[in-house]
Order: structure tokens, then sequence, then C-alpha cells
């Protein structure tokens, strides 16, 4: 499994890659290869307000349904389009092609609740 050293990560198994006051969005490598193959996503719209912890987009795969919760508040301000016509590449990259949603920070004190790698390593028994 990959783990990007540069990311923080939710113990709901999404990741967070800060940019300035701006943050993408996605689900690791473990989450993906939990739910299967990713068939289709709903994303939410951009200038939707977001709360740390709260549901911002569903993913759907092949084994189930599943719920992306946002590790920080903000504002969305770009989603992933590819996402729309090739889900796979949630699978296939989900730190890369596979980012869903970019944010506008509210609160950047919030990342102090986010895991750093080894922490999220040892969540999920790494």
């Amino acid at each position: 499994m990959n783990f990007p050293e540069n990311l923080h990560y939710t113990s709901q198994h999404e990741w967070l890659r800060v940019d300035g006051s701006d943050g993408t969005v996605g689900i690791t490598d473990f989450a993906q290869s939990e739910l299967g193959d990713v068939v289709f996503l709903e994303l939410p719209s951009i200038g939707k307000v977001v709360h740390r912890g709260e549901s911002c987009a569903t993913i759907e795969a092949v084994k189930t349904v599943a719920e992306l919760y946002s590790p920080v508040s903000g504002e969305v301000i770009k989603v992933n389009e590819k996402l729309k016509t090739a889900p796979e590449l949630v699978n296939r990259d989900p730190y890369g092609e596979g980012w869903m949603v970019k944010l506008r920070m509210k609160d950047l004190k919030e990342l102090e609740y986010l895991l750093k790698r080894e922490a999220y390593k040892q969540l999920i028994g790494q």
C-alpha cells in the first residue's frame, strides 16, 4: 500500500493535501482497495460549504456505497470532472488523478485533528 508522507489522513480513510489555504481531498489507497471497483461518484457543487467530518460526496463501488467525509471545513472550489466519465481513476491513482474535491479551507487549525502518515498506517494495521 502507498502512503504519501506529505498528506494528512482521517480515521475514515480520506486524505488531504495542503497547498496554502487550499486542500485537495480524496480517499486512501486502503479505502479504494476495500471498496473495490469504483463505478460512480456524486461530487458536491462548486461553492458548497462543508464542515469537518460531514459527508460531502458519495462513492458507489461494485461492493458498496460509501461517503466521502470532509477532513476540514471550507468551501468547494473545484471537483474532479474526469471522475464523471472515468471513476476508475480513484482505484488506479487514488493520490493523483483520483482526487475528488478541492476546498478553500476555513480554519488551518483543523489540521491538528488529522493523522500523520505513521499514525494512519498504525490505524489500519500496516
